[in-house]
């Protein structure tokens, strides 16, 4: 229900608003037709958009009748004033007429007053025109002297500007540049001049990047080409400092045919004239030598711009490139030192270059930069230089590399460098360079050996003894003072060998130098080197000769007295390797050279030649031999063949004198014993069925010829009995068969002291089996002698008795 009432009593007060509306519109539409004929009669503007709002309206009828009144009303209100005013107009037209003929009086006067006026005063107008005229010119003079005293700072600006440029000095004309652009020119920005060059900025601006760019690549071409003299001047400049004294062909300065060629345009000369300053001037480093202004010039400007980045990116670009270039040898001639020295001199010119940019620059160069830089042209640099060197087969050659190297790291370490990587290069040219000395020294030892004669030099004068001794340390007082003619023990193979050593041991101390070795370590390398030349060069050399076949027994001895002669005298090679190094005292290395044991070791060889050519060659006399094992009786005197081997071994012992005493005698003993094993061989041979009792009287007289040969004592110093022991055991079984002293053989045989102590029973079952060994082959009926019956059995008996003192040892010895 309330909401019922509610909307009846909106709808009620809905009604009376429309009622109210209605009465208030028709109230203001007549006073709107009124306004709007009032508009009409008191506007100046056009009535037509009025009267096209009328007609579109609905109220025209109302408006026409308004306006009817209207009408009415002004026509009557005319009428009024008409009637009111109608005399006086009447009066003031009379008036008028009166007043006509003095106005055309008047008229004529002022034509002829105007006309006196435009006569006299068109002179003074003429004056006034050409005032005028003056006045203008003068303040456009004024305006004009303004302006150009406001646009000549502007223009002689810009001329200073292209002047900059035209002298390439591009980093003024760019600061040149920016006070033109934001000082100068907003003054004057009116004017269409400066609209033109405000427009040309830009392209001025980027043609001073593009020039200084410019400059900049041709700087870097140039120090490309000139990074040899550069290095050369550095390195120069490291040597003198360091008063390095290298066997390399020494450095000159050189010129290119391009070295009038400038590293850059702005200053033509100044890298050849720092490199024609006198020696006498004050040093002046490498690098100060070069104008680096274009690197300067170039990055101040892309600073400016904003653009360092990219300058410093495209430097680094370029240097890397260069860098590439720059650690690939050029050339192919790898045997000659001007090779090595060309490229350390590239390499080096290149980093002392960089290393002054790092240092004179900010950031352009970088620390990782440089170090980046480095590491990559070291590991081509270090594999550049193993590839190349291991090509050298020349010892000359690798010292000079040597030396270029130590220079190339000496002068690299002092720009800051690492170059602890191609110092162990040094270590592998070391191996080498020691490799090439050993070839070489093979050669030269074998040419001494091929060309010595194997004989004692005799000497016939002082100054021949004195020129023979002068390269060997011979210390036979004796000998010295004895008077010419006279002979040296050694043949000439002695002196040049000890010489030959000592110039390898200069040779090792040539490398040794200036590789910031202590005294202690340089001995210690010569010391290592010279060893390895004694145990493998010269040993190797030594053996092969003597195992020479063309060598007689006279030229082993020869061999064994030079090999004990250069044993004596290895100490003095240890005092001459303490004298080049300079090591005293403690500092003297432990280890001692190998000389001494290499030589003794090779006398040992010759000597143990010497007993097998001894052997040998009584095995030849012994293959003469030709005995008839089966004669009745002996020839009553000693075979030929012993009678030979005598007379040879009699002629080799006397040249024993010179050799060491030990090794004669062991040559002596050996060379018997090596006889009486033979002899005794010759018994006991297996090939041999039958030996008769004439043969065996017959053989006695040769065993007593070799026993006459060691009772003379062919060689001094053995002790009594101990050569002759050597046909004790042949003379003994001789003695047994020849007596058939049988019944004493087996009577003593326990016994300490027995006389037949070196025969065997075995010895003796063997040759007893050779002298029955025809009775074996007789017929049974043959009828037997009693003699040789009765020799049968005792043969029998003592056979019996023997093979039954195999079976228990004997007594005493």
């Amino acid at each position: 229900m309330d909401v019922v009432t509610e909307a009846q009593n909106r709808w009620k007060k809905i009604g009376l608003a429309v009622s109210f509306a209605t009465m208030v519109s028709e109230d203001a539409a007549a006073t709107h037709v009124s306004n709007l004929i009032s508009y009409i009669e008191t506007s100046e503007d056009p009535a037509a958009p009025i009267l096209r709002a009328i007609q579109d309206g609905s109220d025209q009828q109302k408006f026409v009748v308004h306006l009817q009144q209207r009408i009415t009303n002004h026509d009557k209100d005319i009428e009024r004033m008409c009637n009111f005013h109608y005399q006086g107009f009447v009066d003031s037209v009379g008036e008028l007429l009166k007043v006509r003929a003095y106005a055309e009086k008047l008229k004529e006067e002022v034509l002829e007053t105007n006309e006196s006026l435009q006569r006299s005063g068109q002179p003074v107008l003429q004056q006034a025109n050409e005032l005028q005229r003056a006045r203008k010119v003068l303040l456009n003079i004024a305006a004009t002297t303004e302006h150009l005293q406001t646009c000549l700072p502007v223009l002689q600006v810009y001329c200073k500007l292209n002047d900059q440029i035209n002298s390439k000095r591009y980093y003024p004309a760019l600061k040149t540049l920016e006070q033109l652009e934001h000082t100068y020119l907003p003054r004057v920005r009116r004017y269409r001049f400066c609209e033109k060059i405000a427009q040309n900025i830009p392209k001025i601006r980027n043609s001073i990047k593009e020039a200084s760019m410019s400059d900049l690549t041709d700087f870097l071409e140039s120090i490309r080409k000139h990074s040899d003299m550069i290095g050369e001047e550095a390195m120069i400049q490291v040597q003198k400092r360091t008063a390095l004294e290298t066997s390399a062909p020494p450095i000159r300065k050189h010129r290119s045919s391009k070295a009038d060629n400038s590293l850059t345009e702005v200053d033509k000369d100044s890298l050849e004239d720092g490199f024609a300053e006198e020696e006498e001037e004050e040093e002046v480093l490498a690098q100060d030598k070069v104008d680096f202004s274009p690197v300067y010039r170039c990055l101040h400007i892309y600073t400016v711009l904003g653009e360092k980045e990219v300058f410093e990116m495209h430097y680094r670009r370029e240097r890397t490139k260069q860098c590439k270039l720059t650690i690939i040898p050029q050339g192919r001639d790898v045997d000659r030192a001007e090779f090595y020295q060309k490229y350390f001199y590239q390499v080096v010119g290149f980093f002392v270059v960089e290393d002054h940019i790092h240092n004179t620059t900010d950031g352009l160069a970088s620390s990782e930069y440089m170090e980046k830089l480095w590491n990559v042209a070291l590991s081509k640099i270090n594999e550049t230089l193993t590839d190349k060197t291991a090509l050298c087969t020349d010892a000359s050659l690798l010292l000079q590399i040597k030396d270029q190297i130590v220079l190339f790291l000496r002068t690299l370490t002092s720009y800051g460098f690492n170059t602890t990587a191609i110092s162990d290069l040094l270590v592998i040219l070391k191996d080498q360079y020691n490799e090439i000395l050993m070839k070489t020294w093979l050669n030269i030892f074998s040419t001494i050996f091929d060309e010595d004669n194997y004989t004692a030099i005799s000497v016939n004068t002082k100054e021949e003894f004195e020129q023979n001794i002068k390269d060997f340390p011979f210390t036979d007082d004796a000998l010295r003072k004895a008077p010419c003619p006279k002979e040296l023990p050694f043949s000439q193979f002695v002196p040049r060998v000890y010489h030959q050593i000592k110039e390898f041991i200069y040779a090792c101390h040539k490398f040794s130098l200036e590789l910031n070795l202590t005294d202690t370590e340089r001995d210690d390398m010569i010391r290592k080197s010279t060893n390895i030349l004694l145990t493998r060069t010269l040993s190797g050399c030594l053996l092969a000769l003597i195992r020479r076949h063309s060598l007689g027994l006279a030229e082993l001895v020869q061999v064994i007295i030079n090999t004990t002669q250069l044993e004596n005298a290895c100490d003095y090679l240890e005092d001459f390797i303490s004298n080049i190094t300079g090591t005293q005292g403690d500092n003297i290395h432990a280890a001692r050279l190998q000389g001494a044991g290499i030589f003794r070791d090779a006398s040992s060889e010759a000597a143990q030649e010497i007993y097998k050519r001894l052997n040998y060659k009584m095995d030849q006399f012994l293959d003469l031999s030709s005995y008839d094992w089966s004669m009745e009786d002996s020839h009553g005197k000693a075979s030929d063949y012993i009678l030979d081997i005598i007379s040879f071994l009699e002629g080799s012992f006397k040249a024993f004198t010179n050799i060491p005493q030990k090794v004669a005698i062991t040559a002596c003993m050996s060379t018997c014993k090596h006889l009486a094993t033979s002899l005794m061989n010759f018994l006991l041979d297996e090939g041999q069925c039958y030996i008769s009792m004439g043969a065996l009287r017959q053989f006695s007289l040769d065993v007593i010829q070799c026993e006459v040969f060691v009772n003379s004592e062919p060689v001094p110093g053995f002790k009594d009995g101990t050569l002759q022991m050597t046909f004790v055991e042949l003379r003994q079984l001789l003695d047994l068969f020849i007596e058939w002293d049988w019944p004493t053989y087996l009577a003593e045989y326990n016994h300490s002291n027995r006389q037949y102590y070196r025969v065997t029973p075995q010895t003796a079952i063997i040759l007893l089996e050779k002298m029955r060994e025809p009775d074996k082959k007789k017929n049974l009926f043959t009828t037997f002698k009693k003699n040789e019956r009765d020799r049968k059995k005792l043969m029998d008996t003592v056979l019996k008795q023997l093979r039954a003192l195999t079976t228990r040892p004997a007594g005493g010895n």
